[in-house]
């Protein structure tokens, strides 16, 4: 998810129906530039070269229950936005929904000229990309690691799993975190190394003792493995244990 501020300037996006190495392009309405999803660069149009970069946002993907959960003030995009008339739709993991065979499939829809065997072609990724430095982790794995005390490009981190499939990534600094036992009726809570206890928010791990005090979250990517490696082929993969 990118912001759609360019250069100070809120600008809107479509899908422009063609792909890059599997993957969509979208396109700004203003200077109809394609734009690349997974650097946020633009990929062709009038402003390449210009310097210019969409700034990537936080994103999680989860259940609705989950995250009603956690969330129970949400306000929710209503359905009926008039665009599919009479359509019915679907959970993503609806038989009947519209892109459910092609995630099924272990293929991709059109071929992929650079690849990897590390992982499953569609396996899913939550990548991260820190001053240079590019690296995946298996949502299999963070599923089975919920807490993954890490670093990457020079920063410390922490990526938390809550649930079956939302991962999210913080700064921890000089601290290494564990899962609070105990804590599901109050919200997710981490220990640190010294003892301290911290919230996992949407924004940032918040210090139980002193709401003051936070570690800011780390934007990410949810992507299937063959995506993330087209684009990063230099990226490290987690792996359990490591």
């Amino acid at each position: 998810m990118y912001s759609t501020n360019i250069d100070g300037a809120r600008v809107e996006f479509g899908t422009s129906g063609m792909l890059y190495r599997s993957n969509k392009l979208m396109y700004d309405r203003r200077t109809n530039t394609l734009w690349n999803q997974f650097t946020g660069v633009p990929a062709a149009g009038p402003l390449v070269g210009t310097g210019a970069r969409l700034e990537l946002l936080p994103v999680v993907i989860t259940t609705w229950g989950e995250w009603l959960e956690a969330h129970p003030d949400t306000t929710v995009l209503a359905q009926e936005t008039g665009l599919y008339p009479g359509r019915f739709y679907q959970s993503e993991w609806d038989a009947r929904s519209i892109y459910f065979n092609y995630r099924e499939s272990p293929l991709t829809m059109f071929p992929v000229w650079r690849t990897n065997e590390d992982l499953t072609t569609k396996g899913q990724v939550i990548g991260l990309r820190i001053n240079g430095e590019a690296k995946a982790y298996p949502l299999e794995v963070l599923r089975t690691d919920p807490v993954v005390n890490d670093e990457l490009g020079g920063q410390s981190l922490v990526m938390v799993t809550i649930g079956w499939i939302g991962s999210r990534a913080y700064e921890r600094g000089d601290r290494t975190f564990i899962l609070e036992e105990g804590s599901e009726g109050d919200g997710t809570v981490l220990t640190d190394s010294g003892g301290q206890l911290w919230r996992v928010e949407e924004e940032a791990l918040v210090s139980v003792n002193d709401p003051s005090v936070q570690l800011p979250r780390i934007p990410t990517h949810n992507a299937y493995w063959f995506g993330w490696y087209s684009f990063y082929p230099a990226t490290e993969v987690y792996g359990s244990g490591e």
